[in-house]
């Protein structure tokens, strides 16, 4: 099997010097680790020019276009890493699922409004990529062997240039205004917690969203965002028409290395103190809460249902339960569930038994989803679907984009969300849906007038 090429370049900790280098090329895509400030993520990966690009076509189903997937992954051809170099993306996919790609897996209701128009999905077939290993100290250009040297040759000498980043303006041309009044959202609470006394549901995923008119680079944007609140599942990617989404995401969805099976669902959430010692009383009533315990439990038993559809029977395990992971705003409740791929299986087929995600649609999922469509007003887009990429390999790791926004004809949109459970207060609900997403709402409101 032919063996990917590599080229050192100099080692940087932030990737948006590299990445300046091709902001505006086309289907321009930055996985960022958050580092140096974020420390548990590896690796930053981007890359730009794919050699095709794919999105569903109106009618198409969910499994059609995951064939189409699998298809473009075979054309790429299969390659293999330099020996000793652990690289995570050797040349294959990279992309978004939207939150209602969804509604192609599963027969769901049509009564929220599509009013952003994102594609359900968007994937670049990408022969190259600059990856930074933060655990090696070391950024290289990744090649995989069906590019030409001529390419191979524009991209190192691209990158071996110093970048000088022109200052690309940004503006928000008003403060970000919900879709929904506090009033509203305590009536759809209600409701939600008549479906759970019924038996329809045991928790239920509801957010508003939060939009403002702008004007500029979403790069910026992004920059300002990734000062404020760094993550280990931070991405950027552009749009066709100028537009871009922006993703500060705290949370894996699923990982496959080696045909091993990671998913890292957070539920429970409190606000993080300047004062050390209230900030120390708020991890600790995160951790003793019974109700963000179970809700917690909920998901895991959801996502081991998720993985055991594409697992080798029996290698399912909840690895961790429970672990605290703090971040610049907020503390969360984490678990692992961990399991191997099944022979005859493939990441894509993982994905289509497991999307979206349970974390960010309640439970049991099916009817959650059917009860989110019911009352949220507007379709969640990018919100909570994933970023990801998948090579050649089967490597494979993928974000679920909470913390996210969408740059899109002239509108910039957030949301922020939270499970309801039968002994949820709707008004610690509601707010803990605008203090997950306060601090990027606040950043971006500098840059209002």
């Amino acid at each position: 099997m032919p063996t990917c090429l590599v080229l050192d370049l100099p080692y940087q900790a932030d990737p948006s010097g590299y990445f300046s280098h091709v902001i505006h090329a086309p289907g321009a895509v930055l996985l960022d680790a958050g580092r140096p400030t974020a420390q548990r993520g590896r690796y930053d990966l981007m890359s730009a020019w794919p050699s095709a690009e794919l999105a569903p076509t109106p009618d198409e189903t969910a499994n059609a276009f995951l064939q189409r997937l699998r298809q473009s992954l075979s054309a790429l051809g299969e390659t293999q890493a330099p020996a000793d170099n652990p690289l995570p993306f050797i040349g294959g996919l990279i992309g978004y699922l939207s939150y209602d790609f969804g509604r192609r897996l599963e027969q769901l209701p049509a009564q929220a409004i599509d009013d952003l128009a994102l594609a359900d999905a968007r994937f670049g077939v990408y022969a190259w990529a600059l990856i930074t290993d933060h655990q090696r100290q070391r950024s290289q250009l990744v090649f995989h062997p069906s590019l030409n040297a001529a390419e191979r040759q524009r991209l190192s000498d691209l990158f071996l240039t110093p970048a000088v980043p022109a200052p690309q303006p940004f503006k928000l041309l008003q403060r970000f205004r919900s879709n929904i009044t506090e009033d509203q959202y305590q009536q759809c609470f209600a409701r939600i917690q008549a479906y759970i006394q019924a038996g329809d549901c045991y928790q239920v995923n509801f957010a508003q969203r939060f939009q403002a008119r702008y004007q500029g680079s979403p790069w910026t944007a992004y920059q300002a965002l990734r000062a404020a609140c760094p993550t280990p599942f931070s991405g950027y990617q552009t749009l066709p028409d100028g537009g871009a989404i922006i993703s500060l995401s705290p949370e894996r969805f699923l990982r496959i290395s080696a045909g091993q099976v990671e998913t890292r669902p957070i539920k429970g959430t409190r606000p993080r103190h300047a004062d050390p010692q209230q900030d120390q009383a708020q991890a600790d009533a995160l951790l003793d809460s019974l109700k963000d315990r179970a809700e917690n439990l909920m998901i895991v038993d959801l996502l081991r249902n998720d993985l055991g559809r594409s697992c080798t029977i029996g290698s399912v395990r909840v690895q961790e339960l429970f672990a605290l992971e703090s971040y610049p705003n907020v503390h969360h409740l984490v678990s692992a569930v961990t399991g191997e791929l099944a022979a005859g299986k493939d990441a894509l087929d993982l994905i289509a038994g497991s999307f979206p995600g349970g974390s960010i649609t309640g439970a049991p999922k099916i009817r959650a989803m059917q009860i989110i469509d019911e009352l949220e007003p507007t379709r969640r887009a990018l919100y909570c679907g994933s970023l990801l990429y998948l090579d050649v390999r089967g490597e494979m790791d993928s974000s679920i984009a909470i913390r996210s926004l969408l740059a899109k004809d002239g509108q910039i949109s957030c949301w922020g969300g939270g499970g309801i459970v039968a002994d949820s207060n709707a008004q610690a609900e509601y707010q803990e849906s605008i203090t997950k997403v306060k601090v990027l709402l606040q950043t971006l409101e500098q840059f209002c007038d």
